[in-house]
């Protein structure tokens, strides 16, 4: 009797031992995991168990938060110009969770950042403020971009080149984050999933598309850098038409009339002459053109804006009629606004491009910074000779040639159109782009800006980059000057 009772109480003890072990363990090694699950409830429930923290435009917050009547939920997000503001707050749904600024400071803006809890709180158990989110955004070139832009399917972005900091970054068509932040929006969410237009899609980091005759400014870069030419006005061997090596296949340019004959950089780009800036990249060979490309960030699969963007590439592996085709901005070369933006930005400054963020600070309720966000962090990508001579030629082009729509009065104003052919065999109707830089030399502003238009109203004649997105881009180059 008692072996049994000895036998019945080790077996007990090791149960109990067993037990403290993987009590232990869970919440020593795993309580982080579980605390961080998405399927916990708790994480939910606290994140909005008080008004949220806010994102901050110029100062003025452009979210902000409802109480609920009903259910464990007490607050839910509610946002000022909501369609406006989408692509850079992203939504926070107590339903289908958060996206870009809000999902990334979810915790900061909930108010469950354990950088945000204080001594006193820790003790008393009591509920920690929410932080917020400061932008880079400027109020007047967003709203500019986006009433611009208006019914036509597209996106802009807008870069102080000296600093990097993003001062619009437009999508359209876009959506209300109000209509999705609650428990029970779950067929509005469907409604804007199914969407053919993909509101939900932010054009301006997410959709990289072929980026037509806005590369050539990068091609260009290339040669300069490479010495394959020595000025934007020397004459280049370029027979007009130009037939790609390899193939019968011709290129031709757009305007048959246009001197695109051994034209040099700065009439090649006046003109956007094809023939000119196909045999240059296979003069200077897809390796030179893609080192050239990633120095401006092609091929970046980190670009952090601190969203990340999806990555815009130029491709490798080509043969050499495809790598002249890469050399006016098509074959398999992809680009998003942000990218095309960076290019006019590092040419903008000198041939230095600052790292492009919309976020200054993420701060605690009384203002204190967790995080900051320096401006200015530059790498070189040309010399400064080289972005000097690229200016000058970008003038060219709105002064006298095929940007005319950009001109603003009293700014130097630099820019390149872009057509890009789109589906098999050109069957739809093209993308329409736009790249400029403008400065105003009384007051030193200065702005780089990308736009790029899907689809419009336009009959597929009428599609240009002049014509579409040039007067985006003046519009939101004027709000960022003024």
């Amino acid at each position: 009797m008692n072996k049994t009772i000895r036998r019945a109480a080790v077996f007990s003890l090791l149960l109990v031992l067993a037990l403290l072990l993987r009590a232990t363990w869970v919440q020593a090694y795993e309580a982080k995991a579980l605390a961080d699950n998405k399927k916990n409830r708790r994480n939910v429930i606290a994140q909005y168990a008080q008004p949220l923290g806010d994102i901050v435009v110029a100062g003025s917050p452009v979210t902000g938060s409802v109480r609920t009547k009903s259910g464990d939920l007490a607050y839910k997000r509610t946002y000022t110009d909501g369609a406006l503001y989408a692509p850079v707050t992203g939504y926070s749904s107590q339903l289908l969770g958060a996206s870009q600024l809000e999902g990334i400071y979810s915790k900061v803006l909930g108010g469950t950042d354990p950088r945000l809890k204080n001594p006193v709180d820790a003790l008393t158990g009591k509920q920690t403020e929410p932080g917020d989110v400061l932008t880079t955004i400027d109020p007047a070139v967003q709203k500019a971009g986006f009433e611009a832009l208006g019914d036509k399917k597209g996106a802009a972005v807008a870069i102080d080149p000296g600093t990097g900091r993003i001062l619009g970054m437009v999508s359209t068509p876009s959506y209300d984050p109000s209509a999705i932040a609650g428990s029970t929006d779950g067929d509005t969410w469907k409604k804007l999933a199914q969407d053919e237009d993909k509101p939900l899609v932010n054009r301006a980091i997410r959709q990289p598309v072929a980026p037509g005759s806005t590369f050539k400014l990068v091609v260009a870069a290339a040669a300069l850098e490479d010495g394959l030419y020595g000025s934007v006005d020397e004459p280049t061997a370029s027979p007009n038409p130009y037939t790609l090596p390899g193939t019968r296949t011709v290129l031709r340019n757009e305007n048959p009339s246009a001197p695109c004959e051994n034209a040099s950089i700065r009439t090649a780009l006046r003109y956007s002459c094809n023939n000119v800036f196909a045999k240059m990249a296979v003069d200077l060979g897809q390796d030179k053109v893609r080192a050239t490309a990633e120095k401006f960030g092609f091929n970046d699969k980190e670009q952090d804006v601190p969203v990340r963007a999806y990555p815009s590439v130029y491709p490798t592996g080509m043969d050499r009629a495809q790598t002249g085709l890469s050399g006016i901005g098509q074959f398999d070369v992809t680009a998003t606004p942000l990218q095309i933006a960076m290019v006019s930005a590092a040419i903008a400054n000198d041939g230095e491009l600052a790292a492009p963020h919309m976020v200054t600070k993420v701060v605690d309720a009384d203002g204190n910074a967790l995080e900051e966000f320096a401006d200015g962090e530059t790498r070189r990508i040309m010399s400064s000779s080289t972005a000097e001579q690229l200016r000058s030629a970008m003038v060219t082009v709105v002064e006298d040639g095929t940007g005319s729509n950009a001109r603003i009065d009293g700014a130097e104003v630099g820019g390149k159109t872009g057509t890009a052919q789109r589906g098999v065999n050109n069957s739809e109707k093209p993308y329409a782009w736009f790249t400029s830089y403008a400065k105003d030399a009384s007051t030193g502003k200065e702005v780089a800006v990308a736009v790029f238009v899907e689809d419009s109203d336009a009959a597929r004649a009428e599609v240009s980059g002049n014509g579409l997105a040039a007067p985006v881009a003046k519009k939101m180059m004027a709000a960022a000057l003024k």
